[in-house]
C-alpha cells in the first residue's frame, strides 16, 4: 500500500511528525514501513509556463519553435519536440538551470541553429513512470488547466512535493489496504482524532429505485448490493489533484467517473464500478453465479469463459461484470455517457479469489475482497462516490439507492482478562492504561473487574480472539516498552553433543583433506531411489509429488553426488571431490513414517594432484579413495577396528571395490564406479564411499592415551610368502597382528610380485614387520622367538610359503 503523506494529513493531524519519523512509528507499531520515498528529491526550477506562439522549426522537421511565458519579465523561446505542443497551452517548464531526474541539469542551448532556454516537459521526464500516465499525454506533454496561474510551481502542482510510505501489509491487516484505514492506525499510534468524510449530496426528485431494480440469487456470495444512479455527467477529466493522487498510489487516471471510483477504492477500501447506464441494456441488476460456458468480454476487451465457480453481475440475462474483479466491456463508461449506475457491494473473498486465479485477473479491487473489505463502508463510500460525481462530473444524484441486503455480519466482541494481557506481554499494566489503548484504537470497551469485553469495528476483521486483543494492547504499548528481564535459577550453558562433535570433526577433516560439502535433494525418481542403497528396501513414495524426478524418498546419497560431478564436468570443471553428510529414508512394514538413518558419502573424479610446474599428475584412484577413509578412521579412533575386503555391489567396479566393516559388521563400501555408469553419466574414473555415519560416530573408542618418544630402538624384520592367488593380503595381516603379540608394533606391505618366476596361480606378497618394546632393548633371540611363531601360524593358517 502506497500511502501519501500530504493526503494523509487530511484525515489526521500530522504536526511536528515528519514522514520518516512516521514511518519509523508504524513500523514499531507492527506494521513495516519498507521505505519513505520523496517524489521531488533532488528536483527544482520546473514551473508553470504559457505557449504563447508556436510554429515549426526552421531546420528541424520534428521540432516546433515555441515562445513561453513563464512567469518572468520576458517570454523565452525553446525549442521542444513533443508532437503534441501548442499556442495556448499550459505546460511544465524546467528553467535554465533546473534539475530533473538523473541529475540532469538544463542549460542554455542551440538546437538547429536556434536559441533553446530551458525544456517543456512531459510527465515522464519529471519522474512519474509512463504507465501511470494518462493515454493522452504519455507520448507527450502534459497540459495543465487553462486558468493555471504561470509560473506555479509546477511539481507542487502535480502533486510531487509530497513522500510516499511503502507499507508491508501482511494478509491480516486489511484494513490499511485504504487511507482511512492507515488515518485509524496513525491516528492510534500518535495519540490524535481521525477526521472523517462528511458526504452530502443534493437529491433530485426522481429516485434511484424508478430506475434500476436490484436482486441476488447467490446471497452467499453477495449479502449486500447497492447501487446509485447520477444523471447528467459530463465525461472529462478529473481534477488535477486525484490525479496525482492516483499516480502517486500506482493508478492511472482515466476520466472523472472512473478516477473518482478509483480514488474512493484508495480512500475507504471498498471497491466500486461506473456502468454506462444506457448500455445496460434493461433497468435490472441480478447478481448470480455465472452458467457454464457463458462468455464475457472484460474491459481489458478479453474475451473470457465463465463457470458456476464464478459471480457475474447481469442485466437480468447478459453477464455485464465478472464481480469484484473486472466490469464488462459492454457497459463501460465512455465519452458519451450521460447516465452512471454506481455499484457499492459486498462481495465474499473466496468467490472473488477464484475468479482472480482462473482468468489471471489481479486488480486492486480483487485484491481487497479476497482479504475481506468493511461491510459498514459500503454504504458510505458510495455516497462519498456520488459527491464527488455530482461536484467533478456535473451529475445529479437521484434520491436513495437501489439495496439487497441480507447482510447479518455483526461486530465482533471478545473478552480478555488483565492478568492474562500482563502475562503474556511481560508487562504491569492497569486496567485504566489497558482501557486507554482500545479507546485510542477506537474500540468500544467495557469492564467488569479484571476482564475487559471489546467490541470490535467491522473494519477490523482480523481481531476475533483474546490474543488478537493481547497483541493490540502490545504494539500499542509499545514493544520498545515491554521491559527486559533475565531467565531467573540456574542455566545450563549449551553445548554440542558427542554425535555433534564428531560429525564435525568428520566435516572437518574431509574438508580439510580437499572435498567440497554438497547439499542435495533427499528426494530422487524410481530409476535412482534404490542405486548403491546400503540396505535395500521399498522406497517411499510422497502422496503428493512435485513431479516424477521428485517423487520418491532415497536410501542412498551416491546418486545425488553423481549428479554433482556430471554437472559439473559438463561445464568443464572435471576434477572434483565432494562429500555430504545427510538422511537416507527406510521404509517399515507396517508404519507410515520412515526411518531416517544419517549417511556419509563422497565422490572423487579428475586428478587428485596437479603440479603444473614439476609436471606431476596425479589421478583419482582406488587407493586415494581408501586413504581418505584410513585417515578419517584414525581421526575417529577407530582405525583399529576398520578392515576392508573385496565385494562386488551393483554399479560398482567388480575389481575395485571394497566393503568396509567395523568391528565385523558392514558399515559402507568405497570403490569405483562401474565404467557402464560412468559412461551413461559422461564421467571419467570416478571412486565413491558411503558409510553409515550413524553407526560410526556412534562406536565406543578407547581414551585418548599418549606415548613418550621411544627411548630404546625397535627392529625390523621383512618377509615375502608366497601365497594363493586368491590369498588377501588383508588375511595374512590379520594372522601375523594375533599371533605377534606385544612386541609386534606394526605390519605392512610393500610389495607384491605375481611375475615369470611365480608359480602358476600363486603370488609373493612382502611385509615388513616392526618389533619393539618400551622398557627395554630387544635382543635378536627375543624377537627371533616372536618371529617364528609368525611364520608357523601364516604357514598353517594361510597355506603361506616363506619365498627363498
Amino acid at each position: 500500500m502506497l500511502v501519501s503523506y500530504k493526503w494523509l494529513q487530511e484525515y489526521v493531524d500530522l504536526t511536528g511528525v515528519s514522514a520518516e519519523e512516521l514511518g519509523e512509528k508504524i513500523t514499531k507499531s507492527g506494521i513495516e514501513v519498507e521505505g519513505v520515498e520523496t517524489l521531488n528529491e533532488g528536483l527544482k526550477g520546473i514551473v508553470v509556463g504559457h505557449v504563447l506562439e508556436c510554429e515549426k522549426h526552421p531546420n528541424a522537421e520534428k521540432l516546433n519553435k515555441t515562445l513561453v511565458d513563464i512567469g518572468g519579465e520576458e517570454p523565452v523561446q525553446i525549442i521542444c519536440g513533443a508532437p503534441n505542443v501548442a499556442k495556448g497551452q499550459k505546460v511544465a517548464v524546467a528553467t535554465v538551470g533546473a534539475v530533473l531526474p538523473g541529475n540532469f541539469k538544463i542549460k542554455k542551448a542551440k538546437l538547429r541553429g536556434e536559441a533553446s532556454n530551458g525544456m517543456i516537459c512531459s510527465l515522464q521526464e519529471l519522474g512519474i513512470e509512463a504507465k501511470l500516465v494518462a493515454k493522452e499525454f504519455s507520448e507527450g506533454i502534459f497540459n495543465f488547466p487553462e486558468d493555471t496561474e504561470v509560473g506555479q510551481d509546477a511539481l507542487a502542482l502535480l502533486g510531487r512535493d509530497d513522500q510516499i510510505l511503502e507499507l508491508g501489509l501482511t494478509p491480516n491487516r486489511a484494513d490499511c489496504l485504504s487511507m482511512l484505514g492507515v488515518g485509524y492506525e496513525v491516528a492510534a499510534i500518535l495519540e490524535r482524532d481521525v477526521k472523517l468524510p462528511e458526504p452530502k449530496t443534493a437529491s433530485a426528485t426522481e429516485k434511484a429505485e424508478d430506475y434500476i431494480k436490484v436482486s441476488v440469487e447467490a446471497k452467499e456470495d453477495n449479502p449486500l448490493y447497492t447501487a446509485k444512479v447520477i444523471k447528467n455527467v459530463k465525461i472529462g477529466p478529473s481534477p488535477l489533484w486525484m490525479q496525482t493522487r492516483l499516480m502517486a498510489a500506482g493508478i492511472r487516471p482515466h476520466n472523472n467517473v472512473v478516477d473518482i471510483t478509483n480514488y474512493i477504492l484508495l480512500e475507504y477500501g471498498q471497491p466500486l464500478h461506473a456502468f454506462d447506464y444506457d448500455l445496460l441494456g434493461s433497468k435490472e441488476i441480478l447478481v448470480r453465479r455465472a452458467k457454464q460456458g457463458e462468455e464475457i468480454t472484460t474491459l481489458d476487451d478479453a474475451k473470457r469463459t465463465l463457470t458456476e465457480d464464478h459471480l457475474v453481475i447481469t442485466n437480468g440475462s447478459v453477464p455485464v461484470a465478472l464481480a469484484g474483479v473486472m466490469g464488462g466491456a459492454n457497459s463501460e463508461v465512455n465519452a458519451d455517457t450521460t447516465t452512471v449506475l454506481l455499484e457499492s457491494a459486498y462481495f465474499t473473498g473466496p468467490v472473488i479469489r477464484k475468479a482472480s486465479k482462473d482468468h489471471g485477473l489481479r486488480s486492486e479491487a480483487s485484491s481487497r475482497y479476497e482479504k475481506g473489505v468493511d461491510p459498514a463502508r459500503v454504504r458510505p463510500a458510495a455516497e462519498r462516490a456520488a459527491e464527488l460525481m455530482a461536484l467533478y462530473a456535473g451529475g445529479e444524484v437521484l434520491d436513495g439507492t437501489a439495496t439487497a441486503d441480507s447482510l447479518t455480519l455483526e461486530p465482533a466482541v471478545v473478552s480478555v482478562t488483565l492478568e492474562k494481557i500482563n502475562s503474556v506481554i511481560g508487562t504491569e499494566l492497569t486496567m485504566q492504561e489497558v482501557e486507554a489503548i482500545f479507546t485510542r484504537l477506537q474500540f468500544k470497551s467495557t469492564v467488569d473487574n479484571d476482564t475487559i469485553t471489546v467490541t470490535v469495528p467491522t473494519r477490523r476483521g482480523d481481531i476475533t480472539i483474546e490474543e488478537d486483543l493481547i497483541e493490540e494492547v502490545a504494539r500499542l504499548f509499545g514493544y520498545d516498552n515491554v521491559p527486559k528481564t533475565l531467565p531467573q535459577g540456574a542455566a545450563t550453558p549449551g553445548r554440542l553433543s558427542e554425535y555433534q562433535l564428531k560429525r564435525r570433526l568428520v566435516r572437518r577433516y574431509l574438508e580439510g583433506a580437499g572435498l567440497y560439502q554438497a547439499i542435495t535433494y533427499s528426494l530422487t525418481n524410481q530409476e535412482k531411489a534404490t542405486q548403491f542403497a546400503l540396505e535395500k528396501r521399498q522406497p517411499v513414495e510422497l502422496a503428493m509429488p512435485m513431479s516424477e524426478d521428485r517423487s520418491l524418498l532415497r536410501l542412498s546419497i551416491v546418486p545425488q553426488l553423481l549428479e554433482v560431478l556430471k554437472y559439473n564436468t559438463a561445464r568443464q570443471n572435471d576434477s572434483l571431490a565432494v562429500y555430504e553428510t545427510g538422511a537416507v529414508f527406510l521404509k517399515n512394514d507396517g508404519e507410515d513414517l520412515p526411518e531416517e538413518e544419517e549417511h556419509l558419502a563422497a565422490a572423487i573424479t579428475g586428478l587428485w594432484e596437479n603440479h603444473q610446474w614439476q609436471g606431476e599428475k596425479k589421478p583419482v584412484d582406488f587407493y586415494v579413495i581408501k586413504g581418505i577413509l584410513e585417515g578419517l578412521f584414525a581421526k575417529l579412533g577407530l582405525a583399529d577396528k576398520i578392515s576392508f575386503s573385496a565385494a562386488e555391489k551393483e554399479g560398482m567396479h567388480p575389481g575395485r571395490t571394497a566393503e568396509v566393516t567395523l568391528n565385523g559388521a558392514a558399515i559402507g563400501f568405497v570403490g569405483q564406479v562401474h565404467p557402464t555408469v560412468q559412461k551413461d553419466m559422461d564421467l571419467k574414473e570416478t571412486y565413491v564411499f558411503e558409510l553409515n555415519l550413524k553407526t560410526v560416530l556412534e562406536a565406543g573408542t578407547a581414551p585418548l592415551q599418549y606415548e613418550s618418544i621411544p627411548r630404546f630402538p625397535s627392529i625390523t624384520r621383512d618377509i615375502a610368502l608366497v601365497v594363493d592367488k586368491n590369498k588377501s593380503a588383508a588375511e595374512l595381516q590379520s594372522i601375523i597382528v594375533e599371533t605377534g603379540g606385544k612386541l609386534l608394533k606394526d605390519v605392512y606391505v610393500f610389495d607384491l610380485y605375481e611375475g615369470e618366476r611365480m608359480e602358476v596361480g600363486k603370488k609373493s606378497i612382502a611385509f615388513s614387520l616392526k618389533y619393539f618394546d618400551p622398557e627395554r632393548t630387544l635382543t635378536d633371540e627375543d624377537v627371533t622367538k616372536t618371529h617364528e611363531k609368525v611364520l608357523k601360524a601364516v604357514e598353517e593358517q594361510a597355506g603361506a610359503v616363506l619365498r627363498g
